[in-house]
């Protein structure tokens, strides 16, 4: 038991010390200006969908306007900023997100209060209204939230300590490292608390949790005022990456966001939101840049994760280590290469024709060519239509045939696996 429980723990600090060390690294591989942006973007990012999961998957709580607290965790910290500026605040400027964080606790401690009234579906529809009522304030209030041109500011602000003055971007984002990997692993704890325990209790059967005498709302409120602290402190690494807030980070958009990306990501799992972030990164920033159709895209994604996998990408990471743990992830490579060949395929002739549609649609006034992955292409052209219909037509049946033979692999494997367990066989390495 010993040995187990030592094995366990090399595993996890394993992992603890491979993300740290991946955030370290990222900047000396990734040398750019635009590299550095997208990393310090991530790093804010993964705060928010954790601190986002901490309601949705932890406690089962779906929020739709939970970039409130983020929202106003910026516009504290920029305000915060701009006192430190005229000399009013004596406040470093690397504890400004902690100043928000705090600002985002003490408003879902009061508006928290309304919305852990009720659980399930009232919750989630009082969260839209506690969002909408939010975002219409940002506009009734300028002095605080300035109006449509938002509140800027300056985050070099007096002498530089050690060099550091978060001047250069590089310096901002390790910053930003050094708060996610503690906010990281602080959300993680709390997972292991009695409150974080009783949270998924709550989540799992909330009858049985009052029947033992504990107040489900009283945990489901303390547990969104613990999130607001940590999408707070997201809101002021924000403020400090743009030294601007607008309106923007309030509005319906930034929890849809939140939501979608951390259900793609797998909210059944500590570590899914980590991967919704860096994929939300990705789509708001590279794909809105690549095509006008990126919410196309973005939505047939998310339509095909829930049909698929409900339960995220993290879901899918979960079963492979799985097979590899028991040894059967080997004979599944091939149908998997098969399945990525076949719907890349299909991917790219959907996508031609995509991208022609939207062409003709909003750039009549360029002419009919157009540029895809390279090539030159007649968006008029009856043979670009047909050769990408008919790409598409032979993609799908053979990405059905290489489906259908891959579930039937899938489950051999599963069998073959549930046989050795009861035969005493099979040991997950």
């Amino acid at each position: 038991m010993a040995t187990q429980s030592g094995l366990l723990g090399g595993r996890r600090w394993l992992v603890w010390g491979g993300y740290a060390l991946a955030m370290l690294a990222a900047p000396l591989l990734w040398k750019t200006s635009l590299s550095l942006t997208l990393l310090s973007q991530m790093g804010i990012a993964i705060i928010a969908c954790l601190a986002f999961n901490m309601l949705l998957g932890q406690g089962g709580m779906l929020s739709f306007g939970h970039a409130v607290y983020s929202g106003l965790g910026s516009f504290c910290a920029i305000h915060a900023l701009n006192l430190v500026s005229a000399g009013q605040l004596p406040l470093p400027v690397s504890l400004i997100p902690l100043v928000a964080g705090f600002c985002g606790a003490a408003f879902a401690l009061l508006l928290g209060w309304v919305t852990t009234r009720k659980a399930g579906t009232p919750f989630a529809m009082i969260t839209l209204g506690m969002g909408e009522l939010v975002a219409a304030m940002a506009l009734m209030f300028p002095g605080f939230f300035g109006g449509e041109g938002g509140i800027n500011g300056n985050r070099v602000v007096g002498q530089a300590v050690l060099g550091i003055s978060f001047g250069p971007q590089i310096q901002l984002y390790y910053l930003i490292a050094a708060y996610t990997l503690a906010c990281t692993a602080a959300m993680y704890a709390w997972t292991r608390t009695p409150l974080g325990r009783m949270l998924n209790a709550v989540r799992d059967n909330p009858e049985r949790v009052a029947f033992i005498g504990y107040d489900t709302r009283i945990v489901r409120y303390l547990s969104f005022i613990a999130s607001g602290f940590f999408m707070g402190i997201a809101g002021g690494l924000a403020a400090l990456n743009f030294e601007i807030v607008t309106a923007e980070v309030v509005g319906a958009a930034r929890s849809g966001a939140y939501l979608l990306f951390t259900f793609l990501g797998g909210a059944g799992f500590f570590f899914g939101p980590i991967i919704g972030a860096v994929l939300m990164v990705l789509a708001l920033v590279l794909l809105s840049e690549l095509t006008q159709a990126w919410l196309l895209y973005l939505g047939l994604v998310f339509t095909l994760m829930v049909m698929v996998a409900p339960g995220g990408i993290a879901s899918l990471v979960m079963m492979n280590l799985r097979l590899a743990g028991f040894g059967r992830l080997g004979p599944l490579l091939a149908g998997y290469l098969a399945l990525a060949g076949t719907g890349l395929t299909v991917l790219l002739a959907s996508g031609a024709m995509i991208e022609m549609v939207y062409h003709l649609r909003l750039n009549q006034a360029v002419g009919p060519r157009m540029k895809f992955l390279g090539a030159q292409i007649d968006a008029q052209g009856l043979d670009a239509w047909f050769g990408a219909g008919l790409v598409l037509v032979v993609g799908l049946a053979l990405f059905e045939l290489s489906r259908r033979r891959f579930v039937a692999q899938w489950g051999e494997t599963q069998a073959a696996i549930e046989t050795d367990l009861v035969a005493g066989k099979a040991v997950a390495r």
